[in-house]
């Protein structure tokens, strides 16, 4: 018993009878437990049910297709880490998969151990930050803004902003370089795990949201250093303005 309560603990969601019951079967396997969903709401009913380490989901589904059921679990829990398996694989599926905040998109067929694979870099990526956010105790000032990277919220004296664990991910890391660069690869290999052309469009979504959080202050500026990086830009204001 002891053993089941340390497996990652997965929640599948899936219409395809036949592929729903291999991957099942492989996954349970090689060490995973594996709750089984047949469509969109069942999943949103099991997520609501449990804790779970990572979510599958297909994206044509009846009831709930897979991104109205990501968006509606990232309002939710920001940090579970999501994978869409699908049929779909235009570039335009592909970046909105990004933007309802998935953290990987795989498309079919697809083999049983590269879907493994993928699971275990997302898990070790979680890991990895679940270890940096409980050593790192960080509060950063942004002009007007404080930034409570821990807490996932962006605060001034008029309103206070709850952000998603990327927005967040990526400000503290725009806050790390403060007017320096940052490049691309470097932002997408630390919080995506990869460079890829369609993870890249979804950052330069989060980008422009951020500085969307960050314009009622004129002295904080996200530059765009066009294909090479990012420069978040505070001008310090001296003493004679602040007392002015």
């Amino acid at each position: 018993m002891q053993e089941e309560k340390e497996k990652t603990r997965i929640l599948f969601v899936e219409d395809d009878a036949n592929l729903s019951m291999i991957l099942q079967d492989y996954l349970e396997m090689v060490g995973y437990h594996v709750d089984l969903a047949k469509d969109g709401e069942v999943g949103f009913k099991l997520f609501h049910k449990n804790e779970y380490d990572l979510i599958l989901l297909d994206v044509m589904m009846p009831k709930k297709d897979g991104f109205t059921l990501a968006k509606e679990i990232r309002a939710r829990k920001h940090n579970v880490p999501i994978i869409f398996l699908t049929a779909r694989n235009l570039k335009e599926d592909r970046i909105q998969g990004f933007q309802y905040g998935c953290d990987d998109y795989i498309t079919k067929p697809f083999s049983t151990e590269e879907l493994n694979l993928r699971i275990k870099a997302i898990l070790r990526r979680c890991a990895a930050a679940k270890m940096l956010d409980a050593k790192i105790d960080e509060e950063f000032e942004i002009g007007k803004f404080t930034f409570d990277s821990n807490n996932l919220l962006l605060k001034s004296e008029e309103e206070e902003k709850k952000l998603t664990k990327k927005e967040s991910e990526l400000l503290k890391l725009l806050c790390m370089n403060k007017n320096t660069l940052l490049p691309r690869e470097e932002a997408l290999e630390k919080i995506w795990g990869e460079n890829d052309y369609f993870i890249g469009r979804s950052m330069d979504v989060f980008i422009t949201k951020l500085r969307k959080y960050l314009n009622s202050d004129p002295d904080v500026k996200i530059i765009n250093v066009h294909g090479i990086g990012f420069r978040l830009e505070i001008q310090e204001k001296s003493i004679e303005q602040e007392h002015s």
